[in-house]
């Protein structure tokens, strides 16, 4: 890389630490392992950016990234087992949350837990990145039809977690 490109490609890839922790933050539920995985994410683009031909699409492609990790460790943990480091609990979502949310958050965190990694990414891209159908498609690698009853499912899914019916009150 040239210094000029260089400089261009730490500035996008410093803009794009924000979302890359609410989206890692929101897949995984819990703070510091989102930090870890944003790290590792972080990392490998550093490593690979000559392999980014479009730096119009840095977001996609670190999210592409971080999704590959996420999965990679998905199957780390299914193969050793999983291990849970007591200090941590304490930093989960739900417990970095101000009291007075703290129910409503435990509910959501919780639902979106519950919910497949397909489920979740989907309501993510959409929901929390702000990505369109077309958009999601093409960093999904899927066709639109599939995105789209990806969310339909999803958010279904995630009402009945919640307890809730389309109009919003509690069964």
């Amino acid at each position: 890389m040239t210094a000029g490109r260089d400089e261009t490609f730490t500035a996008a890839l410093t803009a794009q630490i924000p979302a890359l922790r609410r989206y890692a933050t929101a897949l995984l539920g819990h703070a510091t392992a989102a930090d870890d995985l944003v790290q590792d994410c972080i990392e490998r683009a550093l490593r690979q950016a000559d392999s980014l031909l479009d730096p119009l699409r840095m977001g996609a492609w670190l999210r592409s990234i971080l999704h590959n990790l996420h999965i990679d460790a998905l199957r780390r943990s299914r193969r050793q087992g999983v291990k849970v480091d007591l200090a941590d609990i304490d930093n989960t979502m739900a417990a970095v949350v101000p009291p007075r949310d703290h129910a409503g958050v435990m509910d959501m965190d919780r639902a979106m837990a519950a919910l497949s990694v397909e489920h979740r990414q989907i309501l993510l891209l959409i929901g929390l990145e702000g990505l369109n159908y077309r958009e999601a498609a093409a960093e999904l690698d899927v066709p639109i039809g599939t995105v789209m009853s990806r969310l339909a499912r999803a958010r279904e899914r995630l009402r009945q977690e919640l307890g809730t019916v389309p109009g919003g009150e509690r069964v």
